[in-house]
């Protein structure tokens, strides 16, 4: 018998098995980590004025199988962290349903971090920022388990304390991306990074935003109302493209491509704004897929 799970041993990886299945459908989310890797790799080039004939190659396969499973590990540690609120609003959720421990979830968390840390092994600046981000995210939720810091009501306060996680996984690529370049780093990566990260502002604020939230439900909404989360929802993409048309090295016909993943955006606002209840839910992904996509292309067409 497993004394932390008062069941047998054996029954531990059906457990996690379930949990992928039900939290991180593994084709989905495969195409998501192959996008953000190959993406954001590309917006690297795009952006970089010293980067040439940039295709992505073997390191860039590797980070996008690292993402692959760093965000199957993200995904454990957010299920811990929102475990109560997804008993209220989700109770399917394969923690909130008991199908998966915590304790399940923390072995699945330790044994993929010796994995990553195996697959990057030859590459010690691109392991040391993953790892950084590794334990900086587990040390967010073992804070707020144990002390219950920050408030996950506090929804402006979390996003602040959980920003480091991504921002670190952004650098883990852009270091793949300097090892590959060989040169070292410069403002152009900054930029590069600064957009992504408002890219991703889009996905989280308007995935949230409903005109009647229902009693303690999480929503930006509840301290800057509704007109102003999606004027903020709106604003966050147009500054992440803009980032990207000032700062591109592409051909400006192929520049042209960092606003087409505006139109997923400008298309749900007007169902919103149409007197729906809730943001389109399709529609953010759709967008932060799409910016991957217009990134990687981008990345291609360099000279």
């Amino acid at each position: 018998m497993d004394p932390a799970d008062g069941g047998p041993v054996s029954g531990r990886p059906a457990r996690i098995g379930r949990f992928v299945r039900g939290a991180y459908p593994p084709l989905p989310s495969l195409l998501f980590a192959v996008a953000w890797a190959y993406g954001v790799t590309g917006l690297f080039a795009a952006l970089d004025p010293a980067a040439e004939d940039w295709r992505p190659g073997a390191g860039t396969a590797l980070a996008a199988l690292s993402l692959l499973i760093d965000l199957l590990l993200m995904r454990a540690l957010d299920d811990i962290r929102d475990l109560d609120y997804d008993r209220r609003f989700a109770p399917g959720r394969p923690l909130a349903a008991g199908v998966v421990r915590i304790g399940d979830l923390a072995v699945l968390y330790a044994t993929g971090t010796a994995v990553l840390a195996a697959l990057n092994a030859a590459r010690p600046w691109p392991l040391a920022l993953l790892l950084a981000q590794l334990g900086y995210a587990a040390a967010v939720v073992a804070v707020h388990h144990r002390w219950g810091r920050p408030p996950a009501d506090r929804l402006w306060l979390s996003l602040l304390v959980s920003l480091p996680a991504p921002v670190l996984l952004h650098l883990y690529l852009y270091a793949g991306y300097l090892d590959a370049a060989g040169h070292g780093a410069d403002r152009y990566g900054a930029l590069a990074v600064a957009a992504v990260v408002l890219a991703a502002g889009h996905l989280e604020l308007a995935r949230k935003i409903t005109r009647r939230p229902r009693p303690g439900e999480r929503t930006y909404v509840r301290t800057l109302g509704v007109a102003g989360t999606t004027a903020l929802a709106l604003t966050v993409p147009v500054l992440s493209a803009a980032l990207v048309l000032g700062a591109s090295q592409a051909p400006p016909a192929w520049t042209a491509l960092a606003v087409v993943p505006l139109a997923p955006a400008a298309l749900a606002a007007r169902t919103f704004l149409r007197g729906r209840t809730r943001w389109p839910p399709a529609a953010p992904p759709l967008y932060l897929l799409l910016s991957f996509a217009s990134y990687l292309a981008l990345g291609l067409t360099t000279r």
